[in-house]
């Protein structure tokens, strides 16, 4: 990802050019803490921002990204960064428009058309929030207003981080004409600050905060900072939106959590020391993240870096892709997750914490309830991958019939798939069923195969989960998990294919409208060292 500033000023209205017909997708930053809507030119700004980020369906699909060019204007003590890029390149927005426009909502909702101004409509939201009808957007606006915006937390020695604004201008001396007639038109002078510098406005509440967080940027910029550079490279190619959580971010979160004087866990009152300073180590040794939205082959793609210390080690395998990738080729809805060696370990801790009782005491009480010894027993049951598989022939009916042992001409379509040792999967399976005895009406029937068992109350499928029927050779599945490899979980629904996904929604036409254009969805995340990635992508017809 490139941090170099533009050449020259950005253009003032939507690209021209591709023409796109799908949508790649690939959620964030903490958001500073607000102090209530004003009447003044900051909340105007921030009303524009609230809309941006997750007021209507396009800006929560399209325009909510970080790009590199705001961070320039903003100090490296920024630990919180959110950007928008209304003008990305490749002609993204304009296949994002043209996406999102077969689905009713999106009509229903925003009503955009590839051709208008985004800047207008967004321009409009804020205007109806501020109820401030004096302003004129073709006069007080478009003529200083560039495609690029940021929201951000920075650090500026008080007891809270201060949200500041950045907003890209093509016109200097007119951006500050236009800034004084909105917050004149918002009927306060009184508060709101800004400056405008190097093509660049920021705004804050008070006028020392934002000249101390220009100068600050003037010395040492965000876009220059090691951490910031490394997660924003870390989160791939840019896009429409980029999202950036500093380390810092993490000690922020960790003393919100330890302030808190209980929290209540399964209806019980857990005191502060049991929760919180577990979590709260975890947060503190936060080592950073970022996420871009980005439209990319035909679908939107959200791809996450982060600090695997944060975000859990329990799944750490590598071979989920594997286990779905070799399910049923009619499979339209599957999970497959590789827990790797120990992750009982570090669940059990985790466990332990929430509850408030002693690892010991929960293996004691598990152990009984289900009759296996961990945590031999459940590790060998996870095994290297486990996958759970729904097949296009699902009927969600049979699950008010209750899940028997099915009829001649019943197919449940759903079963677990485990990639490991047949021989002790079953082994534990045979524990599992004498301790039920007879009260899983088949759930736990398994099907043993050269190196991996299958689970289900249906035996024709788990006939099927057994072979390598090549899901991950269908298109579907290929478009939307394309790093497969090395994976520790893996999430696949096909859309197109999954007739009865519609009919769980019952008569909710509006619903089933908005699904009847997507094909399908994809998630799958890996570790590299001690970095978690993750992409998201979604594919329409």
């Amino acid at each position: 990802m490139s941090y170099d500033p533009p050449s020259g000023p950005p253009p003032s209205g939507p690209p021209s050019g591709g023409a796109a017909e799908t949508l790649d997708s690939g959620d964030g930053a903490p958001r500073p803490s607000g102090r209530g809507r004003r009447t003044t030119v900051l909340a105007a700004v921030g009303a524009a921002a609230v809309v941006v980020a997750g007021g209507a369906a396009w800006a929560a699909w399209s325009f909510f990204a970080t790009g590199a060019q705001p961070a320039e204007a903003l100090p490296d003590s920024t630990i919180a960064y959110a950007s928008v890029d209304l003008d990305p390149s490749g002609g993204q927005k304009i296949a994002a428009l043209r996406t999102l426009s077969r689905f009713p909502a999106f009509d229903d909702v925003v009503g955009l058309d590839a051709d208008d101004d985004v800047r207008r409509w967004i321009f409009d939201q804020m205007r109806d929030v501020v109820a401030c009808e004096g302003l004129d957007y073709d006069e007080d606006v478009e003529p200083w207003l560039g495609d690029r915006f940021a929201v951000a937390a920075v650090d500026t020695g008080g007891e809270e981080p201060t949200p500041v604004f950045v907003l890209q201008v093509t016109d200097e001396d007119r951006a500050e004409t236009g800034l004084s007639a909105i917050r004149e038109c918002a009927g306060s002078e009184d508060n709101g600050a800004w400056v405008i510098r190097d093509g660049w406005a920021l705004l804050a509440e008070d006028q020392d905060v934002v000249d101390g967080v220009a100068d600050d940027a003037a010395d040492a910029a965000l876009a220059d900072d090691d951490d910031f550079r490394h997660w924003t490279d870390e989160a791939g190619d840019g896009g429409i939106v980029a999202l950036y959580a500093a380390p810092e971010v993490g000690a922020v979160l960790a003393e919100e959590l330890t302030s808190l004087d209980d929290l209540t866990t399964g209806g019980e009152i857990v005191p502060e020391e049991i929760v919180p300073e577990k979590s709260a180590q975890v947060l503190e040794d936060f080592g950073g993240a970022a996420a871009t939205l980005r439209f990319d082959d035909g679908g939107v793609e959200l791809e996450v870096a982060a600090d695997a210390g944060a975000t859990g080690s329990v799944a750490r395998g590598d071979a989920a892709g594997d286990a779905v990738a070799s399910l049923p080729e009619g499979t339209v809805a599957a999970l497959g997750l590789s827990l790797g060696d120990g992750w009982f370990d570090d669940l059990l801790s985790q466990a332990a914490a929430l509850s408030g009782r002693s690892a010991d005491e929960l293996v004691a009480r598990a152990n009984e309830e289900l009759g296996i010894d961990l945590p031999d027993d459940v590790e060998t049951l996870a095994g290297e991958a486990i996958a759970l598989a729904v097949d296009a022939d699902f009927d969600p009916a049979t699950l008010s019939l209750g899940l028997g042992e099915p009829g001649p001409e019943a197919s449940l379509g759903v079963g677990v798939k485990v990639l490991g040792d047949p021989d002790g999967i079953d082994g534990v399976l045979d524990k599992v069923r004498a301790v039920a005895s007879g009260a899983d009406g088949g759930l736990l029937d398994s099907d043993a195969g050269d190196d991996a068992v299958a689970i289900g109350p249906d035996p024709d499928y788990r006939t099927r989960l057994l072979g390598d029927e090549g899901l991950g050779s269908t298109d579907a599945f290929e478009h939307v998990v394309e790093h497969r490899d090395d994976a520790t979980a893996v999430l696949f629904l096909d859309v197109d294919g999954a007739d009865w996904l519609s009919g769980l929604f019952g008569d909710d036409a509006e619903v089933r409208d908005n699904l009847e254009p997507l094909e399908a969805l994809g998630l799958n995340a890996w570790l590299d060292g001690d970095t978690t990635h993750a992409i998201l992508e979604i594919t329409s017809d």
